[in-house]
């Protein structure tokens, strides 16, 4: 079984999946860590030496690679990546298991805070920058969120209960 988690920075991606992985006993998959390994790099560090377009093109590249080389596996994905190169269509065309794994803005204003440092796209905005450039955000991303097969909402939930709650949309 292919399981993809797509979902907003800070929704609880890497998190759930390897929770989930470990109950399911798949292989977990972060794309984000897939491909730095792959390159030899941060995805940092591709976006400054070489640009956003070359980093979407090879995030697109190992996505398939993915889908190519492995089954039975569950993949966490970048915050962008259902919204570039096809990749979406990709992810739903190879599994009817895509879950959307939805956050409040306030809930992720709350997640993103206590991490802001670790995260480059939101690190020099201010508390009250913080949920407009969020809510700036899913507006643009829901039409490629919404397109995920189950949406689990997230907000005051630990993640054994997503856990659990994917588990059941499962069987």
């Amino acid at each position: 079984m292919r399981i993809v988690l797509i979902g907003y920075m800070g929704s609880g991606k890497s998190t759930v999946g390897t929770l989930l992985s470990k109950e399911l006993g798949y292989d977990f998959l972060d794309l984000d860590a897939y491909i730095e390994e792959a390159m030899g790099t941060t995805i940092s560090n591709m976006f400054v030496e070489k640009g956003e377009i070359f980093f979407r093109k090879k995030e697109h590249f190992f996505l398939k690679k993915i889908f190519e080389e492995k089954n039975d596996f569950i993949l966490s994905t970048g915050g962008g990546t259902p919204c570039y190169s096809g990749n979406m269509e990709t992810m739903v065309a190879e599994t009817k298991e895509v879950f959307y794994l939805k956050v409040s803005i306030a809930g992720l204003v709350d997640r993103l805070y206590k991490e802001k440092d670790d995260r480059p796209l939101i690190k020099d905005l201010s508390p009250s920058e913080l949920p407009e450039f969020i809510g700036k955000h899913l507006f643009e991303r829901n039409h490629f969120y919404a397109q995920a097969h189950h949406t689990i909402i997230c907000d005051a939930k630990s993640p054994q209960e997503i856990v659990e709650e994917i588990k059941k949309k499962l069987a």
